[in-house]
């Protein structure tokens, strides 16, 4: 049995808000100078230097790539081997509010939904995964809420056709339009309830954008290619890319049902990992 102490979480999760915050992931800005390459459109191309180059400032300056800091997303992948000592969750939620602090980062998070009231640091949302070894792994995804705002859900009918499926994906990205930052990363779950497609939806935006699922690589590239075909473009003024990536997650699902949600992110896509 390995012991780790709630003070480590604390203050690792404090350093993965900062470095996601003001670091662009290596394969998101890769795609986003691929893309460059690619692009005839002159606006287009402009402003993807544009957005290349303030990820270079916010790196030198130290600075948050994007004013919008998200609502922290904390992933754990705890291993059954592991025992935490201490307070897991208070660990994780005064590690936010201390990186964030720390970084100059916005407080971005009212305390109810409904009420709204002053905007705080966190809580943060916190997703655990117990996993097999003596590792604990924590991933921070400050999510933006300009696209968060566009995720979808459907629930199809267990005969729905792949085609079905494709055009719900699209159409989302095609409702989100020039409104939530383009070129898009979109994130997609399919199967198990309505709530875990959502959950895969979001865990499928931590995926390297160059690797695919092994079993649908063939479905994200037919994606990409209709999603791009809708001429969004960088910030919606048109273009070749309106999507770097659509990476898709999946899980068995009920013999009734066939959950597919969509979870799209703007152009910065920001998380940051460690293994302690």
């Amino acid at each position: 049995m390995r012991v780790v102490r709630a003070e480590k979480v604390r203050n690792t999760v404090a350093d993965l808000c900062i470095q996601a915050n003001l670091l662009l992931r290596r394969d998101v800005l890769s795609a986003l100078k691929s893309a460059l390459l690619k692009e005839k459109n002159r606006r287009a191309k402009d402003i993807l230097k544009a957005i290349i180059g303030n990820a270079k400032i916010a790196g030198q300056e130290r600075v948050a790539i994007c004013q919008d800091t998200g609502m922290p997303v904390v992933f754990l992948e705890i291993g059954q081997d592991v025992k935490i000592i201490g307070d897991l969750r208070a660990a994780v939620n005064k590690g936010v509010e201390l990186g964030y602090k720390k970084g100059s980062l916005r407080n971005s998070i009212v305390s109810d939904p409904l009420l709204r009231g002053t905007a705080k640091y966190s809580p943060a949302v916190i997703h655990t995964d117990i996993v097999k070894g003596a590792k604990l792994k924590i991933t921070v995804l400050p999510k933006g809420f300009g696209c968060e705002n566009k995720s979808c859900l459907k629930c199809f009918k267990p005969t729905a056709g792949i085609n079905e499926i494709k055009k719900f994906i699209v159409d989302c990205v095609r409702s989100a339009g020039p409104d939530a930052c383009p070129p898009y990363v979109v994130g997609v779950g399919i199967g198990g309830t309505a709530d875990y497609a959502s959950l895969l939806a979001k865990k499928a935006l931590l995926r390297k954008l160059k690797t695919h699922n092994s079993k649908l690589k063939t479905l994200e590239k037919e994606l990409l290619i209709e999603i791009n075909k809708l001429n969004i473009g960088p910030m919606g003024l048109g273009g070749r890319t309106s999507a770097l990536a659509v990476n898709i997650e999946t899980y068995p699902t009920h013999i009734a049902g066939l959950p597919v949600a969509v979870n799209i992110s703007c152009h910065a896509l920001r998380s940051a990992g460690k293994i302690i």
